[in-house]
């Protein structure tokens, strides 16, 4: 378990091992390639549709460069080359170099390391190729700068030591700065960042929803139904709003901080909403702290993907709350969940990722519904609805990427 002292302490650790760390954060060259006109459903939409959507507006210099990789012109729905790929956990128990190392290190002492999360983050790339990213680390570590006990707890998940259970644990919880409380991930970054700079693979960052981590933070872990957390939620209103206004403030500042170290994109991850609440509760407490959330991160200058677990039957609800590429699970089919929350934002997804247990046979047939329902369309890039699951076999992972980079190459 980590406590609040012992993450200090951390802190001063990882301040220590990142002080000699330095990249060049020059922006890349533009050489974007040229390709045919978009596909119709991309036409121009008028401003206030997009406003309407939940659209990030532009940014100063998004028209000045554009991308040459693959996966960050996809994410701002720019033609491409090829229809990007990468995976949801891509860095996980699936991997054997991952195992090894976790044999000698805990899950929390990879996160605060910055030299064996980016040693992690970069596996799946030089394995497979694939076009991102993802800086190796958790949605909850943030907690314990803000005061709770985290442990990860071997075939149990995550557990919460000192869960939320009244209004005096609200206000007991701090707001610290990530640059204080998440050094290693931080690190990690720009150390990935100095590395795939050469090669164009972006790197992205990323962070936990406020309805998410609240339920963490009240469950003390993992749940089926989330009666704490609604309990709370519905009986503590005010508690529940300060709760959710403490994480969007922790939140919004480690994602931006992320973005500072060198994150070319940022991922929001609300795992949990979608499975908890309906429609109306869902617009009610957690929507509008969403809205803060996009609305502030957005000034990070990179593209932000909102990704929601489970929100099938508000999909355009939760999309409106912000961010430039909305990140789809697998629940409906690409280009209806696209339709949802229309053709002018880019998407990623959409492939179940238990199809990564079938034979091959049946993965392909798979990956090819998934990008015939793209239909060629800027703004898509490929990835599961769902982080892989430890028993996925490495070769499906491979030939994953190798046949959608063969399969939409022009």
């Amino acid at each position: 378990m980590i406590t609040r002292r012992e993450a200090d302490d951390g802190r001063r650790e990882a301040r220590t091992q990142g002080a000699s760390i330095s990249i060049d954060m020059d922006a890349t060259e533009d050489a974007a390639s040229r390709r045919p006109a978009p596909h119709p459903d991309m036409a121009a939409h008028s401003e206030a549709s997009s406003k309407s959507r939940g659209v990030t507006a532009a940014r100063p210099g998004d028209a000045d460069t554009e991308p040459t990789s693959p996966f960050l012109r996809a994410c701002r729905a720019l033609p491409t080359e090829r229809t990007p790929v990468w995976l949801l956990r891509q860095a996980g128990r699936y991997l054997p170099e991952y195992r090894a190392l976790r044999e000698k290190h805990s899950m929390l002492e990879l996160i605060r390391s910055p030299e064996l999360a980016a040693e992690v983050t970069l596996m799946p790339v030089d394995a497979f190729g694939v076009d991102a990213a993802i800086v190796f680390s958790d949605i909850l570590p943030p907690l314990v700068g803000m005061g709770l006990d985290l442990d990860f707890v071997t075939g149990d998940g995550p557990r919460i030591g000192n869960p939320i259970a009244s209004p005096r644990g609200v206000d007991l919880l701090g707001t610290p700065p990530a640059e204080e409380t998440m050094t290693g991930t931080l690190g990690a970054i720009r150390l990935v960042r100095r590395e795939l700079e050469p090669r164009d693979v972006p790197v992205i960052g990323f962070a936990g929803a406020p309805f998410t981590l609240a339920s963490y933070a009240i469950e003390g872990g993992t749940s089926k139904d989330f009666t704490k957390t609604k309990a709370f939620m519905l009986s503590e209103p005010s508690a529940w709003k300060r709760l959710l206004t403490k994480l969007v403030t922790v939140q919004v500042d480690y994602l931006l901080a992320q973005a500072r170290s060198g994150a070319q994109a940022l991922q929001v991850f609300d795992s949990w909403a979608g499975r908890a609440l309906g429609r109306e509760d869902y617009l009610r407490y957690v929507a509008p702290h969403n809205r803060e959330l996009y609305a502030a991160v957005s000034l990070a200058g990179v593209p932000v993907i909102n990704f929601s677990l489970g929100v099938s039957a508000y999909l355009a609800d939760a999309a409106a709350c912000g961010g430039d590429v909305v990140g789809l699970d697998w629940h409906l089919p690409l280009d209806e969940a696209w339709a949802h929350v229309g053709f002018e934002r880019p998407v990623q997804g959409n492939l179940d990722p238990a199809s990564l247990l079938a034979p091959w046979r049946e993965l392909r047939t798979r990956i090819d519904d998934v990008l015939e329902r793209a239909a060629g369309r800027p703004g898509h890039v490929f990835n599961v609805g769902h982080g892989l699951v430890p028993q996925t076999p490495v070769d499906n992972v491979r030939r994953l990427a190798e046949h959608v980079r063969e399969r939409t190459s022009t």
